[in-house]
C-alpha cells in the first residue's frame, strides 16, 4: 500500500491538532482579503478560534445563499480573496449561474490525493470527458491528473462514437466523467466491435451505485469515487478499502443539523459544512446542502483521517442530475416562462440507472405545442434535456415541493 503523502497516516489526535493549529491565521485572512467574511465574521478574533466548539459558534454560509450574494457583488459575492490576473487563471460558471475561480496553484482542487488513492499514477494516459467550457469539472481532473505525471486527453462530453474512435486509436488506460457516461462508451465500443483499453476510472457527478461498479470490475475496469465540489475541491474520497470515504487533509468537516450551524451527534445524518485553507477562495462553515454521516473506526486502508458515508442527498431541495445541480430557482423560472402551468414539480427518477427529469406541470391547455416550449425552457435554463408531463389543475401535492428526487440506487 502506498500513499500519497505521510500525513495521511498520521494519528488522529495529530492531525485535529494541526487543523486546529491553522484555523486562526486562515479566519484572520479570510477577514482581510474576502469582503464578505470581513462582514459576516466582524468582532470576531481569529486567535480565539482554536477549537471545533469555537468554530461552531461562527455563522454558517451555504451554498444555496451564494446566488444573492454574487448578485449583490459580481463575481463572487465576496468571498474570494483573489482577483483578476496571474492570481486567477480562469472563472468557471456553475447553473444559477454561480461564479468560481481557479488560481494557478497547482492540483487547486486537491484531486490528486484522490486521483492516488484510485491508482493513477504518472505515465497513465486519461480520458477526460467531463465539460471543459462554463463548468470547472473538465480543468479540476485535468489539473489534479497533471499533479500525478498523467498525460490528458480532453475528450469533453457528447459525442460517443468521435470518443470510440479516440480510445480505438489512443488506447487510453483511465477513464474520468460520471459513470453513466463510461457506460455508454463501452455500449458503444462494443456495438462497433473494438476492444476497450480502460484498466481504472474515477467517477464523479452522480451516484455510482455498487452494481454497476461491480459491472465495470468485471470488464476489468477499477472503478473509484470521490465528493468533491466546485467550490471547495476535494471533500473526501474512495479508498481500496470500500469502506465510506476518507476526508481530505485539508478540509474540516462539521455534521450539523440541516437548516442550523450546530453540530449532530457522532454517525447522526446531516448536513456537510467544510471549512477549507484555501488562501484563494476561503471559504469559511460552508454549508454544501448535502447530507451525509460520519462513519466510526477508521479505513483498513491506513488511512487514519475521518471517515464518511459519502453523498446522501440534499438538505434542501437542490439536486444534481449528471453532474450539474438543479435549483428550485430553475424550476421556478421555467414555470413563469409558461404562463399555462398553474404549478409545477421537477421529478427525477433513474430507470436503468440513468438519471432522468421530469416536469410535471398542471395546467388546463396540454398540447404539443406547449410541451416542446417547456422542453427547450429546462434545457436553456439547466443546460440539461427534460421530459414534460402534463396533469390536471389541483392534481400535484400543495406541500411546497418543487424538486422531488426518487432515485433508487438497489
Amino acid at each position: 500500500m502506498t500513499y500519497y503523502d505521510a500525513r495521511e497516516t498520521r494519528d488522529p489526535a495529530e492531525r485535529e491538532r494541526g487543523l486546529m493549529a491553522r484555523l486562526p491565521a486562515q479566519i484572520a485572512h479570510a477577514q482581510a482579503n474576502a469582503p464578505a467574511f470581513a462582514g459576516l465574521l466582524e468582532g470576531v478574533d481569529p486567535a480565539t478560534i482554536t477549537s471545533r466548539e469555537a468554530l461552531a459558534r461562527l455563522p454558517v454560509t451555504r451554498k444555496s445563499e451564494l446566488l444573492e450574494h454574487q448578485k449583490a457583488a459580481r463575481p463572487f459575492g465576496g468571498f474570494a480573496a483573489t482577483r483578476w490576473g496571474a492570481d486567477c487563471r480562469r472563472v468557471f460558471a456553475s447553473p444559477g449561474p454561480l461564479y468560481e475561480p481557479e488560481s494557478a496553484r497547482p492540483d487547486y482542487y486537491r484531486l490528486a490525493r484522490a486521483f492516488h488513492a484510485a491508482g493513477f499514477r504518472a505515465g497513465d494516459l486519461v480520458h477526460n470527458t467531463f465539460s471543459y467550457h462554463f463548468t470547472p469539472a473538465g480543468s479540476m481532473m485535468e489539473t489534479a491528473a497533471h499533479a500525478l505525471g498523467c498525460t490528458v486527453f480532453p475528450a469533453g462530453v457528447g459525442q460517443t462514437e468521435q470518443q470510440v474512435a479516440a480510445l480505438a486509436d489512443l488506447k487510453p488506460n483511465v477513464y474520468v466523467g460520471t459513470p453513466s457516461f463510461l457506460r455508454i462508451i463501452l455500449d458503444k465500443a462494443e456495438e462497433m466491435g473494438i476492444a476497450h483499453s480502460f484498466t481504472k476510472a474515477f467517477v464523479s457527478g452522480e451516484a455510482f451505485p455498487t452494481a454497476l461498479r461491480d459491472a465495470f470490475a468485471t470488464c476489468g475496469i477499477a472503478a473509484y469515487q470521490a465528493y468533491a465540489t466546485a467550490d471547495i475541491g476535494l471533500i473526501a474520497y474512495e479508498t481500496p478499502a470500500r469502506e465510506g470515504m476518507v476526508l481530505d487533509e485539508d478540509v474540516i468537516l462539521e455534521i450539523v443539523r440541516p437548516g442550523t450551524g450546530d453540530p449532530v451527534a457522532p454517525g447522526e445524518v446531516g448536513e456537510v459544512v467544510v471549512t477549507t485553507f484555501n488562501p484563494d477562495y476561503p471559504l469559511i462553515r460552508f454549508g454544501t446542502g448535502d447530507l451525509s454521516a460520519v462513519m466510526p473506526g477508521a479505513s483498513p486502508c491506513g488511512r487514519t483521517n475521518v471517515r464518511i458515508r459519502g453523498w446522501m442527498g440534499r438538505a434542501d431541495q437542490t439536486t444534481k442530475v449528471k453532474g450539474m445541480f438543479v435549483h428550485p430557482g430553475q424550476i421556478a423560472a421555467v414555470a413563469k416562462r409558461h404562463p399555462e402551468i398553474v404549478r409545477a414539480r421537477l421529478v427525477v427518477d433513474n430507470p436503468d440507472l440513468n438519471d432522468r427529469m421530469t416536469l410535471h406541470c398542471e395546467t388546463a391547455q396540454p398540447g404539443e405545442a406547449l410541451s416542446g416550449a417547456i422542453a427547450a425552457s429546462i434545457r436553456e435554463l439547466t443546460k440539461l434535456r427534460g421530459e414534460v408531463s402534463f396533469c390536471a389543475p389541483g392534481s400535484l401535492a400543495n406541500d411546497g415541493k418543487v424538486i422531488d428526487d426518487v432515485r433508487k440506487y438497489d
